[in-house]
């Protein structure tokens, strides 16, 4: 696939942090599917991407493999993924934080510096039927849960692309 640029991006490389509670469901599988899109639409050198979680439960382990397999069932690969946090120097890496709900919301923006990079901000502000609203955690429902999830975070996926896509042409 042909390489594509956004032209109005001066920096190099925007850079996508997706966040959740223990990075081992909902926020691994917005970096999974987030990054498919970006490929798909040859922007993968400019707009880097990653996810982390709020809370150390998991660091080192593999996803959640309820998450790694909905994803694959429609194309996405999470393979290889293992749960980190989020670092204080994300604030000045990342371009972007997406929470997945608004206790992520309350808490990144809670730690954010004063003089950060980052805007702060809810992952289904991206949705065009959601925005405002919470990515429900899968983590103790059923495999149909995680396929609704999947689909929140698809749309909303779409979503933010279109909007960097509007921003920096």
């Amino acid at each position: 696939m042909a390489q594509a640029t956004l032209p109005g991006l001066k920096s190099g490389t925007y850079k996508v942090l997706f966040v959740c509670t223990g990075n081992i469901c909902r926020s691994p599988t917005a970096e999974a599917v987030f990054r498919h899109h970006v490929a798909a639409a040859g922007l993968d050198k400019q707009i880097g991407i990653d996810s982390a979680g709020t809370h150390t439960y998991h660091v080192g382990e593999p996803v959640d493999s309820r998450s790694v397999e909905a994803a694959a069932a429609r194309g996405f690969d999470m393979a290889g993924m293992r749960v980190k946090t989020i670092a204080e120097d994300d604030f000045q890496i990342f371009d972007l934080i997406l929470a997945m709900d608004i206790h992520h919301h309350n808490f990144l923006s809670a730690r954010k510096p004063n003089d950060a990079r980052a805007t702060v901000k809810l992952f289904l502000d991206y949705h065009p039927k959601m925005s405002g609203r919470n990515v429900p955690d899968p983590y103790y429902g059923s495999p149909e849960d995680f396929k609704q999830v999947l689909e929140l975070i698809d749309e909303a996926s779409r979503g933010l692309l279109a909007e960097l896509k509007r921003q920096f042409k």
